[in-house]
This record gives C-alpha cells, structure tokens and sequence, in this order.
C-alpha cells in the first residue's frame, strides 16, 4: 500500500462527534470525573489532575461524556492548547471534560479510532497554531478543527498502523506500571519500617534538619553561550520530578551557566532535590526526586536543579529514608501547612519544614539496610526508564513516517 492510494478527507467528514465541554461546579465528594487540560500529556490522558463534579451539577449532556477510544484535544490554555490524548483502553469509569477541552469520536466506518488519535497527536503543533483570538486568550474552535485534513489509508492499513504504536505504548506503559509498582513496594517497607515500627525498631524523635547538611540554590542561566556563560548543563524543574520518578530522563532543558555556578551548584549522587515554587490548589510544592549515579549517567551534561528548586546534601547513607519520609508526608498533603505567598505563585517554606516537622529517626545501621533494599528498587526503574526512552524515540521516529505513508506498515517489525 502507497500513499498514492490513500483519500484526502476533513475532520468532520470521519467522526460523529466534535464537541467542546462544559466546567461543572466542583467538589471533593463523590461526582462525575472531569478531565481538564492538565490531565492531557505525552498522549496519554493523567487522571490525577482530574476533579469531581458537585453533586448540585445540572445535568450533563450526553455528547459531553467521553467513550472508549475517545480523542480529547486542548482547547484553551497557555502550553497546553493542542495537546492531545486518546484512550487505547476500555472505559471502566465515567468521565466528562471542562469547557477547555474538546471531545473528538471517530467514525468506525471510515477511520480507526486508535490510528486517528496517533495522527492528531504527530499534528499537535499544527493544531495550537490553528488558534484564534488574542495574545493569552487564544482558543481552538470545534469548526476549525473539524475542517482539518486528514490523509486517509484504507481501514485495514489504518488498524496496522494502530497495532504497531500501540505495541509500542503497551510496552512503556507495562514499564511505567512496574516502575510504580516498585515504588510502592519501597513506600509499603517504609511505612513498615518507621511508621508502623512493625520490626520494633529503635527510633528517636529529631527533624529532618538533624539529617541535612547542606542546601543547594539552583540557577537557570541563559538559552544560549553568551560572555562568561559557557557552562552546558541540563536543569531539573518542577515539571521534570513526575518523569525522574518513573526513570525518564525527561525534557530537561538544556542551559548555559558560569562556571563557578557549575562547580558549586553540580548535582551529585545521593541529592535530593526539592520543587520551592509553584503548585496548585491541589498539587502543593515540595515534590521530591533523589538524584542517582543511574540517572546522572544516562546523560553527556552536568545536571542542576532550577532555581525554584532546591538540592539537598544528607548525611551519608539517610537519603533514601529522606526521600520516602518525604514522599510518605507528601501523600498526606502535609506541605499544603508550610506554604506561603499570594493566591497566585505558592512558595515552600523548607527552612520551616526541615527544622520543625518532627519525624522519627533510625540509627545508621538501620538507614543502610534500608538503602541497600531501596537501591535495588531504583536501579530496576532506572533500567526500565532507559528501555522507555527508547521505545519513545522509535515510537516518535516512525509515527509521521507511518502517518505519511513514507513507510509501509508491513515491513515494520517491532
């Protein structure tokens, strides 16, 4: 099969439905599931982002759920508009969209609904430049995005193109659950270990400043070598934790920096670094990633953290029992109680936590065998991040080729 022999058609012309949500009232009890635009990354769709409608909700429209194999495309937003996500798995819960995202559904009878998310998400740049209005306000009509050209194979070609990135998504997905799975297993032993002292180990009561010794500022530096800014380095945001915590490497970006900022500011095995700056009402600062010689080498650069971001130096061997400790209180949304700032930008304040919240500490002996079981554990999702690092470029390496029809299908072997 060429690409000669594919159609030319418009959006609207292969689906039964483009719609734009509604927002809902919101609660935190019990509701329908509404899924905004923070929820829609890497094509996938994040339901931990996700909010609850009130249970006074007027009553949603039906052709504002979403259904299985459902395309959801960013509407709105500063950085978000264009992204899309699609679901290549059956619904097991219902779900709705706010009025920021749009709710494309395939027509089965002329295109396969998994091979038309894939299409859409290669176009995603295409898509956020299809917006109108002004600076800041811009937004995607459901008009706009329906008269989009699609280059359309027969459906028996589109479902080989569906199976083979599925193929591919299935595998990061299976290393990303295992990489979750391992985390939790650590959290389980934590938990085990020095909160439910199910081992009755001897514990005394101190801060976390007992067992810091140093805190590191970060620094952003400049796009681009400029005079004494020549220093190549990547830096870890915010943004960046979720993904170091599955093992990725993540889109850092790179920077140029001063050299004595490189020497003082150079991240190391066994840091913690700590996000200062930022949050949302129901995302609070303080995510936490621990820097390992597993991540450091799988990059050329030197890494830093930026500077809304801070990196912590521990005593030796107390960093992994940090890091679940700190993980282990952010689950309980204790940070939300050392924020401050406006309603706008929330600022952490770490000085505050580490020397006033009150954990319970292990003698050395005990921190190095729990960092013997717990390196283990991030060795393994630092393997597993390497292989989804690969599997994501050749997924982004075939897919406009695939879309094209510059490659056939059938010579694909994944």
């Amino acid at each position: 099969m060429t690409s000669k022999e594919w159609k030319d058609v418009k959006l609207k012309d292969i689906t039964i439905l483009i719609s734009r949500g509604i927002t809902p009232k919101y609660t935190d009890s019990e509701g329908v599931i509404v899924i905004n635009q923070k929820c829609i990354r890497n094509g996938q769709i994040n339901l931990k982002e996700s909010r609850l409608t009130d249970d006074k909700t007027k009553k949603i429209p039906e052709n504002k759920f979403v259904d299985n194999n459902d395309i959801l495309i960013c509407s709105t937003g500063i950085g978000t508009l264009g992204r899309v996500g699609f679901l290549r798995n059956k619904l097991n819960t219902k779900l709705t969209v706010d009025s920021h995202v749009s709710i494309v559904r395939a027509n089965k009878d002329y295109t396969n609904p998994i091979f038309l998310g894939y299409n859409l998400f290669s176009r995603q740049s295409e898509i956020e430049a299809m917006a109108k209005g002004s600076t800041g306000q811009t937004e995607l009509s459901r008009i706009d995005l329906g008269e989009m050209n699609i280059s359309l194979p027969p459906l028996e070609t589109q479902e080989k193109i569906a199976r083979v990135l599925s193929s591919l998504d299935d595998k990061i997905e299976l290393n990303n659950k295992i990489n979750q799975n391992l985390e939790q297993q650590a959290q389980a032993i934590f938990k085990s270990w020095f909160v439910d002292n199910d081992n009755n180990i001897e514990l005394k009561n101190g801060t976390f400043s007992d067992l810091i010794i140093s805190t590191l500022g970060g620094d952003w530096g400049k796009d681009y070598p400029s005079q004494n800014y020549t220093e190549k380095v990547l830096c870890i945001r915010g943004a960046d934790i979720p993904e170091i915590k599955l093992g990725h490497k993540g889109k850092m970006p790179i920077r140029y920096i001063l050299t004595k900022n490189l020497i003082n500011k150079k991240l190391v095995n066994d840091n913690l670094v700590v996000e200062i700056s930022g949050g949302s009402p129901t995302q609070s600062t303080g995510r936490i990633a621990l820097i390992t010689n597993s991540l450091l080498n799988c990059y050329n650069e030197a890494i830093i953290c930026t500077n809304f971001c801070r990196a912590l130096k521990t005593q030796n061997h107390y960093s992994y029992f940090i890091y679940y400790y700190w993980q282990y209180l952010y689950d309980k949304n204790i940070f939300f109680s050392y924020e401050n700032g406006t309603t706008g930008i929330k600022n952490l304040d770490l000085t505050g936590f580490l020397e006033n919240e009150s954990i319970k500490i292990p003698n050395k002996e005990i921190a190095i065998k729990f960092e013997a079981i717990c390196s283990q554990f991030f060795k393994q999702i630092s393997q597993n991040g390497k292989e989804n690092e690969k599997l994501t470029q050749l997924r982004d390496t075939l897919l406009p080729k695939l879309m094209s029809g510059e490659i056939d299908v059938d010579k694909v072997e994944v």
